[in-house]
């Protein structure tokens, strides 16, 4: 019996950061990617100046094949694809396919989701897992179906997730075990020796995309809830209020009699205090300034207190 690995031809779709790491990881087994699929080139800085997605960047390092397809679901883009004639696509932090598209190659669609599903299905997982001051999380490899995030389950790795750990620490801690898993994934499916695991619908959670309304500070939070909130929304968009956005964080423990919402400099420490509490405020940003940490903040104060 032979026990040489069966090889597949892959599309790979992806686009930012997190999606360079399980291509580059791809790239060093016995199955060839035969093409690549990320967003279109635009316009990104103050400069307006053209950016390509990070897949793209890498993908043109090492020679690959590329489609930046507008509308998934155009002719030109399809019959494309088709001719690239691969036993499997992979999607990672890319975008919702039409089922034309994911149901084309034989062995399916399967996606790179980061949380633990059926938890945190949606745009944003890592973020909410931090948000909501959970210990641990995870990523999940399942292949895709008609809706966002329900398909069944091939493997999922869980992570620890420590205390004061911000989304940004979150998704580098992630990079690794994200690579290991597609790769593997890639094996079980050329196998052929796998069973999905239908995921339990009593147990799914919604992971809103970030916006306006619930990326600003919620002072109905306890301090410990605000922490996990600032730290949760940290590196983007960041936690505002008022002229601020807030970027870390740490406890403080003496009560302050506060009505009003304000930043308070106590045995120099930069100090958030508000009705249910206090949290000392280590790194933030001032509208049109920089990011500083407390004591460059601090130092450039012109009165010990602000009302936000």
């Amino acid at each position: 019996m032979s026990s040489e690995k069966t090889s597949l031809s892959i599309v790979y779709m992806g686009t930012p950061e997190f999606a360079v790491p399980p291509l580059e990881a791809l790239l060093q087994t016995h199955h060839k990617v035969v093409g690549v699929i990320t967003v279109a080139d635009k316009p990104a800085g103050r400069g307006r100046k053209i950016q390509e997605s990070a897949v793209k960047k890498c993908a043109l390092h090492h020679g690959l094949p590329i489609l930046q397809p507008a509308n998934l679901k155009d002719e030109g883009f399809l019959s494309e694809l088709q001719n690239l004639n691969a036993d499997l696509f992979i999607v990672v932090a890319f975008r919702m396919l039409p089922k034309i598209v994911w149901n084309m190659p034989r062995l399916g669609t399967f996606n790179l989701h980061g949380s633990l599903l059926p938890k945190y299905r949606g745009a944003a997982p890592i973020h909410w897992a931090i948000i909501n001051g959970d210990k641990e999380t995870g990523l999940t490899t399942f292949l895709l179906d008609e809706k966002i995030d329900t398909g069944n389950i091939l493997l999922q790795r869980t992570q620890a997730i420590e205390d004061g750990m911000t989304t940004g620490e979150l998704h580098d801690a992630l990079l690794p075990l994200g690579a290991d898993m597609v790769v593997e994934t890639a094996d079980i499916l050329a196998s052929g020796d796998y069973k999905p695991l239908p995921q339990d619908e009593s147990l799914a959670s919604h992971a809103p995309k970030l916006n306006k309304e619930n990326s600003r500070l919620d002072l109905s939070k306890t301090p410990i809830e605000l922490m996990h909130q600032i730290h949760g929304l940290n590196p983007f968009p960041g936690a505002y209020f008022g002229d601020f956005k807030f970027f870390k964080a740490a406890p403080y423990s003496e009560k302050l009699i506060c009505t009003e919402p304000k930043l308070v400099v106590l045995n120099k420490k930069l100090i958030l205090t508000y009705e249910l509490g206090s949290i000392q405020i280590t790194e933030l940003k001032p509208n049109g300034k920089r990011l500083m940490n407390d004591v460059d903040f601090i130092n450039g104060m012109k009165e010990s207190e602000i009302l936000l």
